[in-house]
């Protein structure tokens, strides 16, 4: 990746003496930023491209400057038509090149043939080892190297923010815009269609760029979720990582076959994911840029309390509001900050947060305003208004707050200065000075709340890794896993009897058995065949009972009487079994029976959900949240990936949603077992890692009391693939049943 953006030698396959040609733009660029290394033209019927010497084949430049070069040329950018590139890239195999940009469009993005071009260009890169960024794509840029290997027009300035796109659009576009904001940049990458390279190759080398400060992404989709987030985890402890995700993935089109698969969307997976790697999530494209300009030019703050020191009233309500509103704290001064600013600011001004210093006010009034706020110890952070008056110079302020930036560098200070043209000089002066300046308050709270995150989130996510290394060395000091004892055997021999079926939901007792292998507290539930029998397991598990009709095609039961609760005795229990079957041949004649199960009835808990449903991009999600019939109705839930859960996250998660508020009692209750809650949330994500082959589980209602947990509806379906691995079985159904048990174990 370091030779990628600091190559010594570029080959341009395809280079143009046509102005109008991308093979000109690509020469011309890396002619124009200043590039320090060697550019090879190649085309076979020039003979000179802007005073380069051109070759007719990268083997003939290859045998030619073999002398001179022995180190050979190290990236190849191909602006040739795609029914040529493979060749162009095999010719470049043959020669030891092994970095190739393809440019070119005419490949998956044009439909079946050109999938199957991009198939084969993929397949042998794999097999020759040659790395490759497209095809379909802008290219690169590094201005530290400096390096253009691209056609956008011009270059941008430099600076440390990283940007990754997927548009190639949206690259040109900023490269151009970045020049009037004053933003620089460090590399900007377009991945076009992603055959090889993804955006977790390049965030992993911008992470470690020591030219980055702030990464940037402009994604569609990720290509390996569970891998991305491995690495914006360990990024996201020391450098910001800010993605505006666009797009849905296939995900979003999977029909949901519980209330988890439903809460649990494809978009709510990507904000579970971002959330447990500190990554921020922005939503469009002015809110990524505005946060990238502060990230990457103001220190980060230490808390949330943030001062606001303006000329007008209005502006510093409104700014409070949003403050408030965004989760930050208005900072109370210090006794001796209020009395210094009553001393110097006029007796109409406000010395409490937010700090007025008048329409009148001068450079002067600000500097000092700026200087007794900023040196406060109860401030984090700063945000300086002004707004256009007869008697403010909006660049002799402009200076002032240089100036302090100068004096105390190392809390956040934001601006906005709020106008058009009376403002505009004073607006240039700061972003030159890498301060941020903004035109109006909403733009500069939410870049100071996302450094504000940043920083929190980050700190949350470096503890959480220490203790991931703690728990792995205890797993390997100790002979056993560091995790409860859990029954898998159970668990495998369940799944085994269901796929023999050719069933992926299983039965409410199968569920209840699963999560009771696993310690989950259940109610004791089994099936049965008759009434007899049904009247027998009423009598072993208790009065009073329950009655559910076992078939995995009636998902809800009771739509059809298939539920009867309250049941006292075994003459009640025999009566309403026979009716549940009449009712049964009645309304759903051709769905499977297993029977009726019997579940004892338990006492009134506080009702919740909790679930987990497979993301295609990430893996298990774990849901929780209101259950019950509040599932729909509040949609109180929250996410998180199953994998490397633990108690910190499942906390956080919890106290995420309204129905915090009711564990920890609510006007008079008594507080629920928030603990037992906990370690439920924890053993299920231990389930769905340990058995990745569930889609879904959904546990709902899960009874929280005062003392204990209860589950007692739920479902869990497996992956319809499992299906799909052994529906050729079933001809020779018991061998092969046994082979893929033998690999579950």
């Amino acid at each position: 990746m370091s030779k990628l953006f600091a190559p010594g030698s570029i080959a341009v396959i395809g280079a143009s003496q046509n102005p109008e040609k991308v093979g000109h733009a690509i020469v011309k660029n890396l002619l124009e930023c200043g590039y320090p290394g060697k550019i090879y033209p190649i085309n076979p019927r020039e003979e000179q491209i802007l005073g380069l010497r051109c070759y007719k084949t990268v083997s003939e430049l290859v045998s030619s400057e073999k002398k001179e070069d022995p180190t050979g040329v190290d990236l190849a950018i191909i602006a040739i038509p795609a029914s040529r590139v493979l060749e162009a890239v095999k010719e470049c195999a043959g020669n030891k090149i092994n970095l190739v940009i393809v440019i070119s469009a005419g490949f998956k993005e044009t439909g079946p043939e050109g999938l199957e071009l991009e198939k084969k260009l993929t397949t042998f890169c794999h097999e020759h080892k040659i790395r490759l960024l497209g095809p379909n794509c802008v290219g690169l840029l590094h201005t530290h190297t400096p390096v253009n290997a691209s056609f956008a027009r011009g270059f941008p300035q430099k600076g440390h923010i990283s940007f990754i796109s997927q548009s190639g659009a949206m690259l040109v576009s900023i490269i151009d815009w970045s020049k009037a904001a004053g933003l620089g940049f460090s590399h900007f990458v377009s991945l076009g269609n992603k055959a090889d390279l993804n955006e977790t190759d390049f965030l992993e080398y911008a992470g470690w760029d020591p030219a980055t400060r702030v990464i940037l992404c402009y994604l569609e989709d990720i290509v390996d979720g569970p891998k991305f987030l491995e690495k914006a985890g360990r990024i996201s402890t020391h450098k910001p990582i800010i993605v505006l995700k666009a797009g849905s993935s296939p995900a979003g089109a999977r029909a949901a076959t519980s209330h988890t698969g439903a809460l649990a969307g494809s978009d709510s997976a990507y904000n579970a994911a971002f959330k447990q790697s500190a990554v921020l999530r922005v939503e469009n494209m002015e809110e990524l840029f505005d946060m990238a300009f502060a990230f990457a030019n103001q220190p980060l703050p230490e808390g949330d309390k943030i001062a606001i020191i303006t000329n007008s009233g209005g502006p510093g309500i409104l700014t409070t509001d949003r403050l408030e509103k965004a989760g930050l704290h208005m900072a109370r001064f210090t006794a001796e900050t209020s009395r210094q600013l009553r001393t110097f600011l006029p007796p109409e001004a406000s010395i409490y947060n937010p700090v007025d210093v008048l329409g009148d006010a001068g450079a002067e009034r600000y500097r000092f305003a700026l200087e007794k706020v900023l040196s406060d110890p109860q401030v984090d952070g700063v945000i300086a208004l002004l707004c256009p008056t007869a008697t403010t110079d909006a660049r002799e302020v402009a200076h002032s707050i240089m100036e302090i930036r100068k004096e105390i560098p190392e809390k956040p200070l934001l601006s906005v200065f709020m106008g058009g043209k009376e403002i505009q000089e004073g607006q240039n002066i700061l972003r030159e000075a890498r301060i941020p300046c903004y035109t109006f308050p909403e733009r500069a709270v939410a870049a100071m709340e996302g450094m504000v995150r940043y920083r929190r989130n980050s700190a949350a996510l470096h503890e959480k890794i220490e203790l991931l290394k703690k728990i792995d060395k205890k797993a390997q000091e100790e002979s056993e896993p560091y995790s409860p004892f859990y029954n898998t055997a159970q668990v495998k021999a369940i799944f085994y009897d269901a796929l023999r079926e050719r069933r992926v939901v299983l039965l409410g007792h199968e569920g209840i058995k699963v999560l009771s292998a696993f310690k989950i507290p259940v109610a004791p539930s089994k099936l049965a065949k008759d009434a007899e029998e049904a009247a027998r397991i009423a009598e072993e598990v208790g009065f009073p009972v329950v009655l559910k009709i076992a078939s995995p095609k009636i998902l809800h039961k009771s739509d059809i009487g298939g539920v009867v609760a309250g049941l006292e005795n075994g003459w009640e229990v025999k009566r309403h079994f026979e009716e549940i079957m009449h009712r049964v041949q009645r309304f759903v004649p051709d769905a499977p029976f297993y029977g009726i199960e019997v579940q004892k009835m338990m006492p009134t808990g506080m009702e919740i959900i909790v679930g987990s449903s497979y993301d295609i991009q990430f893996g298990h999600l774990l849901v929780f949240g209101l259950g019950g019939i509040y599932v729909n109705l509040f949609q109180d839930f929250s996410l998180r990936l199953a994998q490397n859960l633990e108690e910190p996250d499942i906390d956080e998660m919890i106290k995420e949603t309204k129905a915090y508020r009711l564990l920890r009692g609510f006007r008079g209750s008594n507080p629920l077992d928030i603990q037992s809650l906990k370690d439920t949330l924890l053993k299920t994500a231990r389930l769905v890692t340990t058995f990745p082959e569930i889609r879904e589980i959904d546990i709902n209602p899960l009874l929280v009391y005062e003392k204990g947990v209860c589950a007692v509806d739920v479902k869990i379906t497996l992956s319809h693939n499992l299906v799909a691995d052994v529906h050729p079985v079933w001809e020779r159904e018991e061998q092969l049943i046994e082979q893929f048990a033998e690999r579950r174990s």
